[in-house]
């Protein structure tokens, strides 16, 4: 679900993954890790996980 939030935001706010990170206090660097130990990278052009 994680996944499916941070798309839904990146696609319909029109923002980057640092700002959300940034608005919840996050750092990208942990969460990029995190989603990819669960099999997810971050695709930049498209803005969104897969």
């Amino acid at each position: 679900m994680l996944v499916s939030v941070l798309n839904l935001r990146l696609r319909d706010c029109d923002v980057t993954l640092a700002d959300i990170c940034a608005d919840e206090d996050i750092s990208e660097e942990d969460l990029v890790k995190s989603l990819a130990d669960a099999g997810y990278r971050y695709d930049e052009e498209q803005k969104c996980f897969r």
